[in-house]
């Protein structure tokens, strides 16, 4: 039996099938979908699709990220279609569904990134925008190079514990550490926009550092989000990207430990979830095409505290794509204060 589902008419008139109403359907019980929301063949159309990359046969340390997806889903039952750090109703301003999984070859990972490529960039069609929850890194590679093939070169936002841009492991090209080195490589990120956040921890070498800058990327570590603020960081992420398409990938190890134990490669001294979910929100008015959360493996997530973190960033970044690029970089925060994002209040 099919539960109800809240049905909301945004400013143009148009009708948007959003989550399960919670008032007659209890949150433990239906489908787990992304936020409870409908699939794609419940809707006539989708503006934003959450889809499941459940992969991770790129990872170097500890596996488990192919779990990902459906635990970030379960973790998301709990999401309401309110979100009043923007102001703003995603799922009745655009209709979000969950186009389900995107399968690649767990034995050959060439075949499995050629896979994700085809599948995202049927997805994203003529307008429909796709946010992907993985899965390990390797799967950003084939989501950039879909977005690239509809917006050209894009700018990149990299939320990650460790740079990605490495040339390779064990010999091979495509894993979860290097597919921002293979993306440069590719020319289908704009050099002039791209961007570490979060990272921290030991390298192999000063090598790793004057590569990444050769490839265009800054850097704004973990330890900067603590001595600068987060305001700070927003407004050096929103000049670096400027009015370019956005891509923006977020590895959940950028997180600290402590608020996302549920990952491969753990790193201390990571920023906290509080800083993570209030930089997105600074990111406001931003021209976002395409996102992928990645690296949630729920078999280290004690107490669902990553699955959870998770479920709220892609919240975030749906609410983004619903805001548009033509949303208000000082758009409203929520709090006692009263105080709008940027303001001088």
């Amino acid at each position: 039996m099919e539960p109800e589902r809240i049905v909301e008419t945004n400013s143009a008139g148009e009708q948007r099938v959003g989550p399960v109403n919670a008032a007659l359907t209890p949150r433990w019980a239906g489908p787990a979908t992304f936020a409870r929301l409908p699939r794609t063949d419940q809707v006539e159309h989708t503006d934003v699709a959450v889809v499941g990359v459940p992969f991770d046969s790129g990872v170097s340390y500890r596996s488990g990220a192919r779990f990902g997806p459906n635990h970030v889903r379960e973790s998301s039952r709990l999401l309401r279609p309110y979100n009043p750090a923007q102001n703003h109703s995603p799922f009745a301003n655009l209709q979000v569904a969950d186009a389900g999984d995107i399968v690649g070859n767990p034995f050959d990972i060439p075949e499995a990134i050629d896979s994700i490529e085809t599948a995202a960039k049927e997805l994203m069609g003529e307008s429909t925008k796709v946010v992907a929850i993985g899965g390990d890194h390797t799967i950003a590679l084939p989501l950039l190079r879909a977005a690239h093939s509809r917006h050209g070169k894009v700018a990149l936002l990299h939320f990650d514990a460790h740079l990605d841009t490495w040339d390779t492991y064990f010999g091979a090209e495509y894993t979860h550490g290097t597919p921002f080195r293979r993306a440069f490589e590719e020319g289908i990120i704009d050099t002039d926009a791209v961007m570490h956040v979060g990272t921290r921890g030991p390298l192999y070498g000063t090598q790793d550092l004057e590569d990444d800058a050769r490839f265009g990327f800054e850097i704004v570590s973990s330890a900067d989000v603590m001595r600068s603020g987060v305001d700070a960081v927003v407004a050096a992420l929103r000049e670096r990207v400027g009015d370019r398409p956005l891509y923006i990938s977020l590895d959940i190890d950028v997180l600290d430990p402590a608020h996302a134990p549920g990952t491969g490669t753990p790193e201390a001294g990571g920023i906290t979830s509080r800083e993570v979910l209030e930089i997105l929100r600074g990111l406001r008015g931003l021209d976002v095409v395409a996102c992928d959360v990645v690296e949630v493996s729920p078999a280290y997530d004690h107490a669902e505290l990553t699955g959870i973190a998770a479920a709220h960033v892609v919240y975030e970044l749906i609410s983004l794509i619903s805001l548009g690029a033509d949303a208000a970089a000082d758009g409203p925060a929520y709090g006692i204060s009263g105080a709008r994002y940027g303001s001088e209040q």
